[in-house]
């Protein structure tokens, strides 16, 4: 059988078979042992123990690699950002066994995967034995492999679509290669009815809650901001609610005052932060405000974060499928802010879009919960705010990073005039 390493190159062809005919004689004849009679007789036992523990691992290893191996048919974008995203995981739940495709990748990185071309996919899954085979075909008007997936699929072999399997695997959407058909006809997206009449009392309630539980520590902090800086207490800024309707979102206050009109990214304005405003950002109770924004209805606690209305505009022009953004409430944290924190331009705020568009589409009173839970442990462990934050979990270098903004060409704000784009922190 075909081995292939943690990051799907292939190393070399081992047949495990023999291995497995070389532990039988041990398993079988273990009791069998001429040892003499006395303590030493336990040693039989032991062996036959062992031995059958080592073969059981072997076996059970042996099937789950199996159930981890990928054949990807296709070789245009879709696949390098599959084959990205698996690589840049630390402990890869999946092995990319190859690639098919009618002509052999030009990519560098993905090149001494190909196997060959889609008229040997039959033969090539005989050999390489995947547990799923990820169509990732750009073009598919040209034809696709139908018999050999076919049988595949009936001998047991997993066939997927390579957008789904990247949605499963990464928690957020592909928006390049979604087609608005894919969208349309598309399961989910249970955003009126009950799911969002559940989705308003469980903010509510919590809203109410919360205040109580915390209005000596808003109390708090609101004499801590006013004696710290000079300035008002609370913060508030024009951002864009559901369909895109403007309202005051409340903050409590971490920066001085500027009247220079500057940029509002933190990068450019750490110099801003008092000193109070470093913890409150840290721990983000800085957002406590927000709240109210709940009770007046103009937010959920779960959701998208709301952008400046001036961005909403370049938002919806400039990121594909924004406009679905706003089909629902803005929330206080979501699925973006805990899975990739904060962004600082366009490139970011594209990548945020995918993992909006994931939660929209997945919606649910399950992942709501977890979204609240994974949020209260980033409170308690202070990675908020006071710094930018470091990518998704599974974007772990620079490297994958540059080669995804490379590999998606989209628009960069060096590519746009500086005022196109009123910046912000979210």
């Amino acid at each position: 059988m075909n081995v292939v390493n943690p990051v799907g190159t292939r190393t070399r062809t081992v047949t495990t078979l023999p291995a497995a005919i070389g532990l039988a004689p041990f398993l079988i004849g273990g009791w069998g042992l001429p040892l003499p009679s006395g303590d030493l007789r336990w040693l039989s036992g032991v062996l036959f123990a062992v031995t059958a523990i080592a073969l059981v691992r072997f076996v059970a290893g042996e099937v789950q690699l199996k159930h981890r191996r990928l054949l990807i048919l296709g070789s245009g974008p879709m696949a390098g950002k599959l084959i990205e995203e698996i690589e840049a995981n630390r402990e890869p739940r999946y092995v990319v066994a190859g690639i098919v495709d009618d002509e052999k990748p030009t990519d560098e990185r993905i090149s001494d995967l190909w196997l060959g071309t889609s008229d040997q996919l039959a033969k090539i899954v005989a050999d390489v034995r995947p547990a799923r085979i990820l169509v990732a075909v750009a073009d598919r008007r040209k034809g696709l492999p139908l018999h050999a997936l076919l049988d595949s699929r009936v001998k047991g072999v997993e066939v997927e679509d390579a957008v789904d399997f990247y949605e499963q695997l990464t928690g957020k959407m592909a928006i390049e290669a979604l087609r608005p058909s894919m969208l349309i006809l598309a399961k989910g997206f249970r955003n009126h009815g009950a799911a969002e009449i559940t989705a308003r009392i469980v903010s509510v309630v919590a809203a109410v809650v919360g205040l109580l539980l915390v209005s000596p520590v808003l109390a708090t902090i609101a004499l801590l901001v006013k004696l710290d800086s000079r300035g008002p207490v609370l913060f508030v800024q024009e951002r864009a609610g559901r369909n895109g309707k403007p309202f005051g979102l409340l903050k409590f206050r971490t920066m001085r005052p500027d009247t220079n009109n500057t940029s509002e990214w933190v990068r450019d304005n750490t110099h801003r932060i008092t000193r109070v405003g470093w913890y409150l950002r840290r721990f983000r109770l800085d957002e406590l405000p927000q709240l109210i924004n709940v009770l007046r209805g103009e937010m959920n606690l779960v959701g998208p974060r709301p952008h400046p209305t001036c961005n909403h505009t370049v938002f919806t022009k400039e990121i594909a499928y924004y406009r679905v953004r706003s089909s629902v409430r803005p929330g206080v944290t979501g699925w973006a802010q805990i899975r990739y924190g904060y962004a600082n331009d366009l490139e970011e705020e594209t990548e945020k879009m995918r993992y909006d568009l994931y939660y929209i589409k997945n919606r649910s009173l399950g992942l709501d919960l977890r979204i609240l839970a994974q949020t209260v442990v980033t409170m308690l462990l202070g990675r908020g705010a006071s710094e930018v934050r470091g990518r998704a979990p599974e974007e772990n270098t620079r490297a994958l990073a540059s080669r995804r903004r490379a590999a998606a060409a989209r628009i960069t704000p060096s590519e746009r005039p500086a005022s196109a784009l009123a910046q912000t922190r979210r």
